[in-house]
């Protein structure tokens, strides 16, 4: 193997994921104020660009020249730290997230993806879960009331619904037997009469599906579970004292873990790139990665729709849901898989 050419690749695919992933970042928040403006009968950003196509561009030029304040009680070293902590881990789980088959480049035979590792699935939940420090910590270090609760909602958010999201999982994993996020989609290959695909929400997970899509709402603290940033309770929550830059990375990091589930959603559940083939040779070479791109997208939306649709939760529902009924039903999905394949065996 061409070392020098290895290394090369591995540089261009790592820019270009951190490309697409930071674009696709940007223009989900456009399409979120886009969609939720029409569900609330208004335009939305139309005014910047053809359609508002360039908000993204102006907001992130407003936020670089933005006034950067910092009050003057915070512990300033996880002060700045917290923001970086939760987009620096978000943007990470992107490496190990593949997006289509293996294809060659000169004589070296690559996946679409930074880096291929067998535990993938572990690392990305092992990642993700890290996140929680930095809202927990920007909470704690800004040294206000209201940034305090919403960093120990965020907290105690994550651990009740981290729980119910790890076993929606290993329903999935007992189907496919590995832990590899290739290897799972892989597992998906095929339709029953050449009709219905032959995903994992097909194969009896519909019910983890539920349960993962609850959870993830609840892990990305959207609505109906943004209570650690609840406008109406805490002023803005854990990002109450932050400005300029350091404000806007946090819902960075925010939109940039939607796509990340949204991403495992597609390749846990929805067979991740397969999709019918056709055309010559190099359309049948794109039509993967065109077929996983309209998954996420589908599920972004879905996250939007969600938004535009539903009222908060209070914080005792949200606590009432995740250990009253999405972890028992997540713990049946799991046993009854679990003698479902054993029979079958």
């Amino acid at each position: 193997m061409n070392i020098g050419l290895f290394i090369l690749v591995s540089v261009i695919k790592t820019i270009i994921a951190l490309f697409v992933l930071l674009t696709a970042v940007a223009y989900t928040v456009w399409l979120e104020r886009k969609v939720v403006g029409h569900i609330q009968n208004r335009w939305g950003p139309s005014y910047v660009g053809p359609f508002g196509l360039l908000q993204p561009l102006a907001d992130g030029v407003k936020f670089i020249f933005k006034e950067d304040l910092t009050p003057p009680h915070v512990y300033k070293p996880l002060y700045i730290a917290a923001p970086m902590i939760s987009l620096v881990f978000a943007l990470t789980s992107i490496a190990v997230i593949p997006i289509g088959n293996w294809i060659w480049i000169g004589q070296l035979n690559t996946p679409l993806e930074i880096t291929d590792v067998n535990i993938g699935l572990l690392l990305i939940l092992a990642i993700t879960s890290m996140g929680v420090y930095g809202v927990a910590l920007a909470g704690w270090s800004s040294n206000s009331k209201y940034s305090l609760l919403g960093g120990l909602r965020a907290s105690a958010q994550m651990v009740s619904y981290e729980i119910s999201l790890g076993l929606s999982l290993v329903g999935v994993l007992i189907l496919s037997g590995s832990f590899s996020l290739r290897q799972i989609v892989q597992a998906q290959a095929g339709s029953w009469h050449h009709i219905i695909p032959h995903w994992n929400i097909f194969r009896g997970q519909i019910v983890g599906f539920f349960v993962y899509l609850m959870a993830a709402y609840a892990e990305t603290n959207r609505v109906p579970f943004d209570l650690p940033e609840a406008e109406t309770e805490l002023v803005a929550g854990y990002h109450t004292e932050y400005s300029a830059m350091k404000f806007a990375m946090f819902f960075m990091a925010e939109y940039a873990n939607m796509i990340t589930v949204s991403c495992l959603a597609t390749l846990l559940f929805l067979g991740g790139w397969m999709g019918p083939l056709f055309g010559p040779a190099i359309v049948q070479e794109i039509l993967p990665v065109v077929w996983f791109g309209l998954k996420v997208f589908c599920f972004i939306f879905l996250y939007i729709w969600v938004r535009g649709t539903l009222p908060r939760f209070r914080y005792d529902q949200l606590m009432d849901f995740g250990w009253k009924f999405l972890f028992p039903l997540a713990v049946a999905n799991l046993v009854i898989t679990g003698l479902v394949v054993a029979f079958r065996s």
